[in-house]
């Protein structure tokens, strides 16, 4: 089934984001769920994109600080989420390499491939612009600056449904990477004092 909906994309470097009717020509596979966002951060490494020609291959949907709720999910997908749970969205990883499986996948030894560089070639493409041409689906694992996401259910956490949902997409990247910068490479405690 194929489902169309508003996404931006960017076209080509130094340009700016176009929203476009883009499609998702799949449905979630074993271990995936599909998110209609509510929300979405706009970090820094969007931004850089724009500025890093060779790096990331476009046209492309961009946006990992993303949040949701899971309308569909390929089977069990492994983590406990189902449809209707409240989900907030991070980076991708293999799940199988010697860091993933010691609970570190922010060192996946594919976590270039996987978030930075499109993902994994598919062919059919998953996504697609109007005309048809494929736009690269997988940033950071979620592409969450589109109206729905189809993401490994690995890179998904379930969040209150009592939170407000649109502002919790940060949570996936900057939150998440300040705090890991003051817990564990400042090594800050309770009562230190830190400046930001």
């Amino acid at each position: 089934m194929t489902r169309r909906f508003q996404a931006a994309v960017l076209r080509s470097y130094e340009d700016p984001f176009t929203v476009e009717e883009v499609a998702l020509c799949t449905e979630p596979g074993p271990g995936e769920i599909l998110v209609e966002i509510a929300g979405a951060g706009m970090c820094r490494t969007d931004l850089a994109v724009r500025r890093s020609a060779g790096r990331s291959p476009l046209p492309s949907v961009l946006g990992h600080e993303g949040a949701g709720v899971v309308v569909a999910t390929g089977g069990d997908p492994g983590n406990g989420l189902g449809v209707g749970d409240h989900a907030v969205l991070s980076f991708d990883s293999c799940g199988h390499c010697r860091n993933c499986r010691a609970a570190s996948p922010a060192y996946c030894d594919s976590f270039a491939s996987l978030n930075l560089f499109g993902g994994r070639e598919e062919e059919p493409p998953r996504l697609t612009d109007a005309a048809g041409k494929a736009l690269a689906p997988r940033w950071f694992g979620q592409s969450s600056f589109a109206a729905y996401a189809l993401v490994p259910a690995r890179n998904a956490v379930r969040v209150d449904p009592a939170l407000p949902l649109e502002l919790l997409g940060p949570l996936g990247c900057g939150f998440l990477t300040g705090a890991g910068a003051v817990l564990n490479t400042f090594a800050a405690g309770p009562g230190d004092t830190l400046v930001v």
